[in-house]
């Protein structure tokens, strides 16, 4: 199947023989569908604060963070291609001659787009470019002459967002200027990430092809954004690593080949950033999509619900580390031990059904559900959005349920049991998270060990006209966080404003 140039590629890439032969085992056999046992609702593996609870444990928080290391975490690779699929589809339909009149009539998104366009906040810096060329995007846009508008704003030749990371692009406008949704990733940051320092630490992952783009764009803003909060930035980035990329098959599990014979490779998904997560040097980790962002005066209740889910992650690695310690010197007593046990099942979500009777063994059982990484994270009600949500999984093992944020391609959703626990859903995955990520003994753990590897998708592509299969490890906060302690919280749903399409920047959360 390998022949010398195959190996000499994946040595470069720092892929094993053993691990490419994994993966072609998973394309044979394919990954085994998760059992949903439930899912997870308010007093059922989802906590709900109420108002006054949010900000006690949102001023626990502000009173207890500084102690730690924290950083933010934000996954921002790739460009905006699919936030503008749909203008290329425009774009092409007036290139094949369509009326602007009949475009108008036929594809109701487009309408929105152009009447409202210069409520963008990206309008300003269209109007310069196409100005550069004497043109008018005012006139044009009255004229209706909407080839020249969408040309300078996807290419090259204007602001080329076609081609940027959604990280570039300009999402809120303010009086007297714009930012994109890096920067307020950054603004947001400055409110729950920095310590006593005031030095906030936030981390991108980015493409290769990205990083000077959004470099020069942070040397631009960086310090008058500084001035304006009252903070020091310390911005890092890092790149999806190749030894994640997965390979490409063929219908018949074979590896793909392109036209030079070289064995393809694709990007792992996000789920290969847990590599990137395990490389930072930080206590507690927030991690928030590049895309979920609202502008200043929505940010309130993003804030407070940042900080309460922070809160309650400290409050919870605090006792753990107590009980953690406390194994250290020793049995646990009955009572110490039944103690112990309540927190776990109570606080932690264990399923009591794991100890055993014995309290000697039980012990043990603590410390191993104990000292792991601790993840909280934040769930909005379902409003009929597409993705993951929040579940007890039962264990192929031995039966006993832990809560996972699972994917509906995980699902056998052809099995009436497992649709139904999907139709009875209530909540859904914004991803919203807040980590803990070293020890009582402040040593970081090695996340890989947390990954359960018999999770993954498998995907139809294409390549010059060719079909394909490929294959994305498990998922950042799906299977690649599976063996985590796992707690979850009830946020509101303004919390939760991502633009996954260009029309979505015109919804009154980001105006």
């Amino acid at each position: 199947m390998l022949n010398e140039q195959d190996i000499r590629q994946l040595s470069e890439k720092g892929i094993s023989k053993d691990a490419f032969l994994l993966q072609i085992n998973y394309f044979k056999k394919g990954f085994p569908p998760l059992s949903l046992a439930r899912p997870a609702t308010i007093d059922d593996g989802i906590r709900r604060f109420d108002e006054k609870s949010a900000h006690q444990m949102a001023a626990f928080y502000m009173t207890h963070h500084s102690n730690y290391d924290v950083m933010k975490f934000v996954p921002a690779s790739g460009a905006a291609t699919r936030m503008f699929k749909d203008v290329f589809v425009w774009r092409d339909l007036l290139i094949a001659g369509v009326d602007t009149h009949e475009l108008l009539e036929s594809k109701p998104e487009a309408a929105n787009f152009f009447n409202q366009m210069e409520k963008f906040a990206f309008w300003e810096d269209l109007c310069l470019a196409l100005d550069k060329e004497d043109l008018d995007a005012l006139h044009l846009l009255r004229e209706k002459n909407f080839l020249p508008l969408l040309d300078y704003l996807l290419f090259d030749q204007g602001l080329d967002y076609a081609s940027l990371p959604k990280a570039l692009i300009a999402f809120h406008k303010y009086d007297s200027t714009t930012r994109t949704s890096m920067e307020e990733h950054l603004v947001e940051g400055a409110a729950y990430a920095s310590g006593g320092d005031a030095e906030v630490h936030i981390h991108f992952t980015l493409s290769p092809e990205h990083i000077n783009l959004f470099r020069a764009k942070l040397n631009k803003v960086q310090e008058k954004l500084e001035q304006l909060l009252g903070v020091s930035f310390v911005i890092t980035h890092s790149v999806q690593k190749p030894s994640t990329d997965t390979i490409a098959v063929g219908s018949d599990n074979l590896p793909f080949r392109e036209k030079d014979g070289k064995l393809l490779f694709r990007p792992g998904g996000h789920g290969a950033l847990i590599e990137n997560l395990n490389d930072l040097d930080a206590d507690i980790i927030f991690i928030k999509n590049i895309d979920n962002v609202v502008p200043d005066h929505l940010r309130g209740e993003t804030i407070l619900y940042k900080k309460t889910i922070g809160g309650l992650l400290l409050s919870l690695r605090e006792e753990i580390n107590q009980w953690l310690h406390k194994l250290d010197e020793g049995v646990l007593t009955g009572e110490e031990y039944q103690q112990a046990l309540n927190f776990a099942v109570s606080a932690l979500n264990v399923d009591p059904a794991v100890f055993p009777e014995d309290s000697r063994e039980g012990s043990a059982v603590l410390r191993q559900k104990f000292d792991r990484p601790l993840r909280v994270c934040g769930m909005v009600r379902n409003e009929g959005e597409p993705g993951g949500g929040p579940f007890w999984v039962k264990d192929p093992s031995d039966g006993t349920h832990s809560l996972q944020i699972v994917e509906m391609s995980q699902i056998d959703i052809k099995n009436p049991d497992q649709e139904a626990c999907v139709k009875n859903a209530t909540h859904f995955n914004p991803v919203d998270l807040v980590c803990s990520v070293k020890n009582h003994k402040g040593e970081k753990y090695d996340l890989k060990k947390y990954i359960d590897k018999n999770t993954g998708f498998i995907s139809q592509k294409s390549k010059d006209g060719r079909d394909l299969k490929a294959l994305e490890r498990p998922g950042l906060w799906n299977g690649a966080m599976a063996h985590w302690n796992t707690v979850f919280v009830e946020v509101p749903l303004i919390t939760f404003n991502p633009v996954k399409t260009i029309n979505d920047l015109l919804r009154e959360e980001h105006q």
